[in-house]
């Protein structure tokens, strides 16, 4: 076909982030709090969040597309950030030259599960920070409702509380629900665990999907360099690191009888690629075949690879080599994401070997049967997130 792909269709990048505006939480949280709400001071020339006296990282951390230089050397702040990253209008605006119909969004420092909430430390700040943060993303989505899909963060460590704020958001207009996949590093029961059977139901009843971002769990250990090998080799082990985490969360929502319990109910893996989904669940079939899972749970009654055919999505934005079976395996399971605007997403910058997002999908792509292009780009997404095409 002459046209290209962003022009055949009504692309929607499945993986991008908010750069929370420093008056998130200081505009809507109430000023009894002081400064304990998230607020942003300016040190040494560098803008910086605060949870009280604690420092909680700097906007630039997060903001890296087209910076010209790689962690640890971010940008300063604000005023050295794309508009793109904070504004609404100006996301738009990215978004009509980068030829993306819909973007997804997650936030940054909530946490990619809404750990970073516990920093607050006291649980009725908490859950209306939880609260302020949601509300915010809605009205920064009002720019364009069809176009920007908010998905809203969660008080996990109260389920009764959880399941009030599904409610609450999905009738504001929230797209899909954050969850961490690993709770128990936070304290909490482990994903399978009945536990958070309330919060899976609220979502199957509220019509949303699950969002498990890659590093939604405890990732200190990832972060602090032990071994001593350096900030931009620790950087990049973290960030491939993140991404092997979501095949655990996988395995757990597979063989605890998650997607049973709940068959209509979506999952999506954002950011943790998709090229290693033939192997690892030709590998889940095999174990559960030979581990004689179907006696010991009848009402099992899918293969682990049926379950994830079912209802379980990955997305991808940096393979070319190992897509091709993916995608022919699984063609109604996969979107497409940039991560924008993380260090490593697909947009190109001065040290990044990213070209941009159109192009990167002729390339990974151009090989692909277009029905599948169809479905990966446009289709499968606008499903997930309730795009009106």
């Amino acid at each position: 076909m002459s046209q290209k792909m962003f022009d055949r269709y009504k692309v929607i990048d499945v993986d991008t982030h908010i750069t929370e505006p420093a008056d998130v939480w200081t505009a809507r949280v109430s000023s009894k709090w002081g400064n304990k709400v998230p607020h942003i001071r300016r040190i040494d020339g560098r803008d910086m969040w605060f949870i009280g006296d604690d420092p909680a990282g700097g906007p630039g951390f997060y903001t890296m597309a087209g910076h010209d230089d790689t962690f640890p050397n971010v940008p300063m702040g604000y005023d050295d950030i794309p508009a793109a990253s904070y504004d609404a209008k100006a996301r738009l605006q990215l978004m009509d030259e980068e030829g993306i119909y819909a973007m997804v969004l997650y936030p940054n420092l909530g946490g990619f599960g809404s750990g970073g909430f516990l920093r607050l430390k006291e649980p009725a700040l908490m859950l209306e920070c939880v609260q302020a943060y949601n509300d915010f993303l809605v009205d920064w989505s009002s720019a364009d409702k069809n176009r920007l899909l908010p998905v809203l963060a969660l008080p996990f460590w109260d389920v009764e509380e959880s399941v009030k704020e599904i409610e609450r958001s999905a009738a504001k207009g929230h797209r899909a629900v954050l969850f961490g996949s690993r709770p128990e590093t936070f304290g909490q029961p482990p994903l399978a665990h009945r536990h958070w059977d309330p919060v899976w139901a609220a979502t199957q009843d509220a019509g949303l999907s699950i969002s498990f971002h890659i590093g939604s769990g405890d990732i200190s250990d990832v972060v602090n360099d032990a071994a001593g090998i350096g900030p931009k080799a620790n950087f990049s082990r973290g960030g491939s690191l993140a991404l092997l985490d979501n095949q655990n969360c996988l395995a757990n929502l597979l063989f605890g009888g998650v997607c049973a319990r709940f068959p209509k109910l979506d999952f999506v893996s954002v950011e943790s690629g998709v090229g290693w989904l033939s192997c690892v669940l030709e590998m889940f079939d095999w174990q559960w075949t030979n581990g004689d899972v179907a006696k010991e749970h009848p009402e099992y009654d899918l293969l682990p690879s049926e379950y994830f055919k079912r209802q379980v999505y990955g997305s991808f934005w940096f393979e070319k080599r190992g897509i091709d079976q993916a995608l022919e395996t699984f063609p109604d399971n996969l979107m497409w994401e940039t991560d924008y605007p993380h260090p490593t997403s697909q947009y190109p910058s001065p040290n990044s070997s990213a070209v941009h997002p159109a192009d990167y999908a002729e390339s990974a792509l151009g090989n692909v049967p277009e029905e599948t292009v169809r479905k990966v780009l446009q289709d499968t997404p606008a499903r997930i997130y309730g795009v009106e095409l």
